[in-house]
């Protein structure tokens, strides 16, 4: 475990310095003046170099991308163009909303999706199954902006079920910040008022975010199933008279969740960084919101933090991802 420790937090250096270089280079390359985002169109050549000077935009790009390494080690993520803010404390202000989002989303994914794909696989080649089977291409398939869109047309529009924007009604008081996240928070005070409305808000939003990595858990946790149930140990425990839901969950579904596992562990990382399009449609006040906002006014510290908070998340999935093979395969480790 501690070699693979090692070897992750290795390749973790390795990945956030690619990650800096190419954002660092492809945000020299997009055309565009952050400077004169901040001045405006009819500001005075002086000021545009003042601030220039002040960004360090009149320097060469080794001399820009050193000083933005330097800043990197020593906890700095830049100062956002947009904001005025440090990067690093815009993030950890709009963070705890995508991490509700997408825990909620992932919840619903695991949910729903591992027992929708044990039941195709038991139901092989029946109603069920065919059923699964469109449902989960209709998940991968459907673009998330689409279903989004239908989403708050049908849910808000027609039937007015749910809102179509924001974390709580603007009447309702939130919960004491204890972690950030509305609904753990309102559950820690007792405030059952801001609970109710919170997961009121936040069901549609992490519905559709869920949808599309709901379909992949599914198809991935009945082709698992399939393969494990055709091995010659479970029909061992068929003829010693093993079956049911023991047989499925002790022998079966332990085996068929080792290679389940990554797919559920690359899928959390998706709905961190696929967030952006939901918080977008739903105006849900997140980091996916923050950087489409940032994106439009050129903040380029604002967009290379965004790329490396998300990088540096993928890279901890993956270790935590290797760490829950070591504890489902005792193979592993021998």
């Amino acid at each position: 475990m501690k070699q693979i420790i090692i070897k992750r937090l290795f390749l973790l250096v390795l990945v956030v310095f690619g990650v800096t270089l190419i954002t660092f280079l492809i945000s020299h390359i997009i055309p565009g003046d952050p400077a004169r985002m901040v001045v405006g169109q009819r500001a005075s050549e002086e000021t545009l170099k003042a601030v220039r000077h002040q960004l360090g935009l009149d320097r060469p790009v080794l001399d820009q991308y050193i000083m933005y390494v330097d800043g990197l080690l020593h906890g700095n993520l830049g100062t956002s163009i947009r904001t005025q803010q440090p990067v690093t404390s815009d993030l950890l202000t709009f963070f705890p909303a995508t991490l509700e989002l997408a825990l909620l989303a992932f919840l619903f994914a695991m949910i729903i999706g591992i027992p929708l794909g044990i039941l195709s696989a038991v139901k092989n080649d029946t109603y069920w199954d065919h059923g699964g089977r469109v449902f989960s291409i209709a998940g991968v398939s459907i673009p998330v902006f689409w279903s989004g869109l239908l989403g708050i047309l049908i849910f808000y529009g027609i039937l007015g079920w749910f809102p179509s924007s924001g974390r709580i009604d603007l009447q309702v008081k939130p919960p004491t910040t204890i972690t950030g996240l509305y609904l753990v928070d309102s559950l820690l005070t007792g405030n059952l008022t801001a609970f109710k409305n919170s997961f009121w808000h936040i069901f549609l939003p992490a519905v559709t975010l869920s949808y599309a990595q709901l379909a992949i858990v599914t198809r991935q946790v009945r082709a698992s199933m399939l393969e494990v149930l055709s091995q010659e140990y479970i029909r061992t425990a068929l003829a010693n008279g093993i079956s049911g839901p023991f047989l499925l969950i002790r022998y079966a579904l332990r085996n068929a969740l080792i290679p389940t596992v990554t797919v559920v562990g690359l899928s959390f990382g998706s709905l961190l960084g696929g967030a952006v399009v939901t918080e977008t449609i739903f105006g849900w006040p997140g980091m996916g919101k923050y950087v489409v906002d940032s994106i439009a006014n050129l903040d380029f510290p604002a967009i290379m933090g965004f790329t490396l908070f998300i990088s540096f998340g993928y890279v901890l999935i993956n270790l935590i991802v290797d760490l829950t093979y070591y504890y489902l395969d005792p193979q592993i480790k021998e």
